[in-house]
């Protein structure tokens, strides 16, 4: 029988108190659980802690930083590893995601060229989602976040697929 994996159990606990709105409680436990794991801990947890981190920061420069340390964290995660704690996950799916929000957050921040390439790269990975609820929010975000681009510099977009 596997160890149980106590690091995910205290961050899926973290995360319930995300979803149930307490955010200062979440931030504070994932706080505590950074500062045990990083910067050596093990990749896929700080990959996961990271990712739900940046959702719970007011500055969009905080979330930024975090949305970075998930991206830098999943370059190290095997599918393995991630098959350790699901063995339906792969990490290739977590990168629509990850792009995704860092595409958010340059957007947030201005650096609109900045959000166009980790737009294009959540795009890029879109294959490795499932046809599933949470695949289907992924491909929505981001093209909801890709026609708010083209509706702020539709020429920029436009000049971006004439060099395609």
């Amino acid at each position: 029988m596997p160890t149980e994996d106590m690091t995910m159990k205290r961050i899926e606990e973290a995360m319930v108190l995300q979803h149930a709105g307490d955010s200062s409680g979440a931030r504070q436990r994932f706080a505590e659980i950074w500062e045990e794991i990083a910067p050596d801990g093990d990749p896929f947890h700080r990959c996961v802690l990271a990712h739900y981190m940046a959702d719970l920061q007011p500055d969009p420069q905080d979330e930024l930083d975090w949305d970075l340390r998930a991206l830098d964290a999943a370059a190290s995660v095997t599918d393995e590893r991630a098959k350790q704690h699901d063995s339906a996950l792969a990490i290739r799916g977590f990168y629509p995601s990850l792009h995704l929000n860092l595409a958010a957050d340059f957007h947030k921040l201005g650096d609109t060229t900045q959000a166009r390439t980790h737009l294009t790269q959540a795009q890029e990975h879109l294959d490795a989602l499932d046809d599933d609820g949470y695949g289907q929010g992924i491909r929505s975000a981001i093209q909801r976040l890709a026609g708010r681009l083209t509706e702020e510099d539709p020429m920029t977009s436009a000049n971006e697929e004439a060099s395609n």
